[in-house]
């Protein structure tokens, strides 16, 4: 099988088993995205910290294990409480295997992990699953605007030294293919209003453009090509989610401040 033909089948799985646990919510939903952050937690450690403590990676995992129970299971009062105290027991033990590094690592699995899992709750079709399909819909839009207007219009590059490919003109085409997903979701879903869907796609797009540059940085000071090996035509985990992270934080954060950070859906959707 070619790399293009395993990059699209692999593609299209993953993403029709991201759709079904999308829609079903709750412990599948979770669960999956705990399996996604704990493979970016060992690519990261694998690509950042190479022959650190054995012991590192299996005491993050359960780290993240522990934050889908209390995503799932703590009561809304005491979830800020116990998500923060996950983070602490991890960072102790960090700093007992003597590679406080581990600690930035962590936290961005964890974020990747806590945004998806709160924005998408157990809110039945919505609006938890609105705000999923949101977010997804105008990332995917940014990236695939950014490849076809950069490769057709080219340009002066983004940030040449960080990422040679990216022009600025494929950066304003993400922003606008980002535009109209945002807008044709909020025509099936319905967002607090049409300019917050704008403003939502133009901040979340700037923010997955942002995680990917960020990753290219991260990849090149590690020397390597891609962040791992699992997906097929893809490379690894981190190599897809990067923007998505950093656009899930974003979109957490502000609804988690109009809503509350236990159900920060119900900020826009």
């Amino acid at each position: 099988m070619s790399n293009l033909a395993a990059r699209v089948w692999s593609g299209v799985v993953l993403g029709a088993i991201f759709i079904a646990v999308t829609i079903a919510g709750g412990t599948p939903f979770v669960m999956f995205i705990t399996l996604i952050a704990a493979i970016f937690w060992v690519e990261w450690t694998d690509m950042k910290m190479p022959g650190s403590d054995d012991r590192l990676q299996p005491v993050g995992i359960l780290g993240l294990i522990a934050l889908a129970v209390v995503i799932l299971f703590a009561p809304p009062a005491a979830k800020t409480l116990l998500l923060l105290a996950v983070l602490a027991l991890f960072a102790v033990a960090a700093v007992g295997l003597k590679d406080r590094r581990a600690i930035g690592g962590f936290v961005y699995a964890a974020l990747l992990l806590t945004s998806l899992g709160l924005l998408r709750g157990d809110w039945g079709f919505e609006p938890g699953l609105a705000a999923i399909i949101f977010l997804v819909a105008v990332v995917w839009a940014t990236d695939i605007g950014a490849y076809f207007v950069g490769r057709r219009v080219g340009g002066p590059k983004l940030a040449p030294r960080v990422s040679p490919n990216k022009t600025i003109s494929g950066a304003l085409g993400g922003l606008a293919s980002a535009v109209a997903a945002a807008l044709l979701v909020d025509a099936l879903f319905g967002v607090s209003s049409f300019w917050a869907a704008i403003g939502l796609a133009l901040v979340l797009s700037t923010l997955s453009q942002a995680g990917d540059l960020f990753k290219s940085w991260i990849k090149r000071r590690a020397g390597v090509k891609d962040s791992g090996r699992v997906i097929p035509g893809h490379g690894g985990v981190m190599d897809r989610v990067d923007g998505l992270v950093f656009a899930a934080i974003g979109l957490w954060f502000a609804s988690a401040l109009r809503a509350g950070i236990d159900q920060p859906a119900l900020a826009f959707f």
